[in-house]
């Protein structure tokens, strides 16, 4: 009869385990039969509890335990000698199988992850140490606890408890694997310029932020709890939230568009509507410019992301177009022999792209005689682009003086007809 109840209570075990609805830990102590059902979620299993209300399903350490027990052949139902030696001796063999686990396995695969050319197991190895290490340590202490006969109230804590301690323990390895895996992200980012590096830790603070509240919503629901009446609850209040902090939502989704668009980066002059400066910070709320007089302009990502952004930093070329104006007493001969010096003084510059280049008689201006002069240069360094403009300004007036001619400015030549003249010449007003 024994051995007929100890089969049904295996094939229970099995049979919840396969469903895969509850941990193998969230089952506590105490619970009945009907519970078992409902957490199992299957015909099967209530059909076999409602055959024999005694039994409640037993979960992994309690496995664990009965095996153990029946090795050393104890079968009381009280506690004895014999339960505390093997409470003992289970927190003293997994103790040593921790330090087994970190000392020699995580050891050597420290030493494996030396030898590999990616640095993310680098980074991941140390992180899961002390995760497995409190996972090891937490079997032990609740395996030696499922052998002793605790009272009803106290083996049901001790479920809740285990229950909690494991989840929170898997929560955190697989949070600072989480961390691990962003932190490689990051420095690939940055080791490969790109644009999203600058972003990469407040993406990550988003990302770990949601992991969190995911991570406790499964807390909450493997201990019993409904996850879908405690949102519902919230939604009401997460609706008068979202409308006071609708502008915070909305720099929040602006700088969401900011980070995947990478319209700049950190280091880069900008220009976004107005407002000209270095990009000085990029985070979730706002931007930083710093304006050239290094005053500080705060833009608010909704901004940010609806106005035009012109980035100053990123020319693949540079393009001048400039006008010199000569005076009226410039013959066309002169005319025709400077526009050709300007040409072959442009074309000289090796820095220049010469289909790029032209130069024309243009205009005949209110008080000039206009040259049209077009050029782009190979080069976007700002610096090497005004020596460049400097020194074919240079040569461009150093040209104009060779040929004996002038450069126009503003001027207005009035002309009066006899009569005034000779009214001025009297000396009487006009």
């Amino acid at each position: 009869m024994e051995k007929w109840h100890a089969m049904k209570r295996v094939s229970l075990a099995l049979l919840v385990f396969v469903t895969g609805l509850s941990p193998l830990w969230s089952q506590t102590a105490g619970d009945s039969p009907a519970d078992a059902a409902a957490h199992s979620g299957t015909q099967a299993a209530a059909a076999i509890a409602s055959g024999q209300a005694s039994v409640r399903t037993p979960d992994f350490l309690e496995h664990l335990v009965d095996v153990i027990l029946g090795m050393f052949d104890v079968r009381t139902s009280g506690n004895t000698l014999s339960h505390y030696v093997i409470a003992s001796l289970l927190l003293v063999g997994f103790y040593l199988l921790r330090r087994v686990v970190t000392t020699f396995i995580f050891g050597f695969l420290r030493k494996l992850a030396a030898k590999t050319q990616t640095t993310l197991d680098d980074k991941l190895f140390p992180a899961l140490e002390a995760p497995v290490a409190t996972f090891i340590a937490l079997l032990g202490a609740f395996a030696a606890l499922k052998v002793l006969k605790l009272a009803t109230a106290t083996d049901r804590a001790i479920g809740y408890a285990s229950t909690v301690a494991f989840s929170l323990c898997v929560f955190w390895l697989l949070l600072r694997a989480f961390n691990a895996v962003l932190d490689h992200l990051h420095e690939i980012a940055v080791q490969r310029s790109s644009g999203v590096a600058a972003f990469m830790p407040w993406i990550k603070k988003t990302l770990v932020a949601l992991f969190v509240i995911i991570g406790g919503l499964m807390i909450v629901q493997s201990l019993g709890y409904n996850v879908s009446t405690i949102l519902q609850g919230l939604g009401i209040g997460g609706l008068a939230f979202a409308l006071a902090a609708q502008d915070t939502l909305a720099n929040l989704f602006g700088s969401v568009v900011v980070a995947i668009d990478q319209p700049f980066k950190i280091g880069e002059m900008v220009k976004i509507g107005s407002h000209q400066g270095l990009v000085e910070d990029i985070g979730l709320r706002s931007t930083k410019l710093r304006a050239v007089d290094k005053s500080l302009i705060v833009l608010p990502n909704k901004m940010v992301a609806s106005e035009v952004v012109t980035n100053l930093a990123r020319f693949t070329e540079r393009r001048v177009e400039q006008v010199v104006g000569l005076t009226y007493d410039t013959s066309p001969e002169q005319m025709e022999a400077i526009v050709d010096d300007f040409r072959g003084i442009i074309l000289a510059e090796p820095e220049i792209d010469p289909s790029s280049m032209n130069v024309f008689f243009r205009d005949y201006s209110a008080s000039s005689l206009d040259i049209w002069i077009v050029y782009v240069a190979k080069d976007a360094d700002f610096a090497k682009f005004m020596q460049l403009r400097q020194r074919i300004n240079l040569a461009l007036m150093r040209a104009v003086q060779a040929r004996g001619l002038s450069f126009a400015f503003p001027t207005q030549t009035i002309e009066l007809g006899r009569s005034a003249a000779n009214t001025l010449g009297a000396g009487r007003p006009v």
